[in-house]
C-alpha cells in the first residue's frame, strides 16, 4: 500500500526549542567546525551570508555566538517558514530575541541578491542541498522533506562562482565529508572536516 504523504510529519522551523534550541545552549561555542570555517576565532564577529538559509540553524547558529548574518532563501515556502519561526522567536524575548535582532532575512536568488549587498558580505556560506546518498535512510528525514520542496541545486557552481566574487574575506562551502569537490571551482585555502560534513574554506586574497 503506497504511504499516505498526508500522515508524515510536516517541515518545521522553530529557534525557540528542538534540536536548534539545543544546539543554542550546549553546542560547544567557537569551537565548533563552522564557527571556525567562518573565521570567529579570538573574538571576531564577521558580516556572514548565508546564501543558502534553508531552515536557518546554521545562521542561529552564527548569530547566536555575535556574528551579523543576513539569510538568502530562494524558496517561497521555506522563506515564509524560516519568517514565522523568526518572528515567534522574537515575540519569546530574552536571549532567543536577541540572536534575531543580528539576523536579517532576505527573498530571492542569492546569485543576483549577492552583488547588490552594500557592504559586501565578508563571508559567504554556501550550504547547497548534497548529492544524494546511496543509502536514503542516512538522509534525514528534515533534509528529505526540503529536498522535496526545493529540489536539486543545479546552479550550486555558478553561486560559489558569485560568491567568490562578492566576500571579502573567505567564502566557505558546507559539503558531504566524503563527496568529490565542486566541478569548476578552485581548490579551497583549507578544509574542516567533521564525521559526516566537512567546510572547504576559500580564502580571498
Amino acid at each position: 500500500m503506497a504511504k499516505d504523504k498526508a500522515s508524515e510529519p510536516a517541515l518545521v522551523c522553530d529557534f525557540t526549542s528542538g534540536a536548534v534550541r539545543h544546539r543554542f545552549l550546549y553546542g560547544g561555542g567557537r569551537g565548533q567546525a563552522l564557527p571556525r570555517a567562518i573565521g570567529m576565532k579570538g573574538g571576531v564577529n564577521p558580516r556572514v551570508v548565508d546564501a543558502t538559509a534553508g531552515l536557518g540553524g546554521d545562521a542561529f547558529l552564527l548569530a547566536a555566538l555575535g556574528a551579523t548574518v543576513t539569510l538568502i532563501e530562494v524558496s517561497p515556502q521555506i522563506h515564509r517558514l524560516l519568517a514565522d519561526a523568526m518572528d515567534r522567536a522574537r515575540e519569546a524575548g530574552g536571549e532567543v530575541a536577541e540572536v534575531i535582532a543580528r539576523m536579517t532575512l532576505l527573498h530571492g536568488d542569492s546569485r543576483e541578491i549577492l552583488p547588490t549587498l552594500d557592504p559586501a558580505p565578508e563571508v559567504v556560506l554556501v550550504d547547497p542541498m548534497h548529492p544524494e546518498r546511496k543509502k536514503s535512510a542516512l538522509v534525514k528525514q528534515e533534509m528529505r522533506l526540503v529536498r522535496e520542496i526545493v529540489g536539486d541545486n543545479p546552479d550550486a557552481a555558478d553561486l560559489m562562482r558569485v560568491a567568490l566574487a562578492t566576500a571579502t574575506k573567505r567564502v566557505v562551502l558546507k559539503w558531504p565529508r566524503l563527496a568529490a569537490p565542486m566541478p569548476g571551482i578552485r581548490a579551497p585555502s583549507h578544509q574542516i572536516v567533521g564525521k559526516s560534513t566537512r567546510y572547504d574554506v576559500f580564502m580571498q586574497v
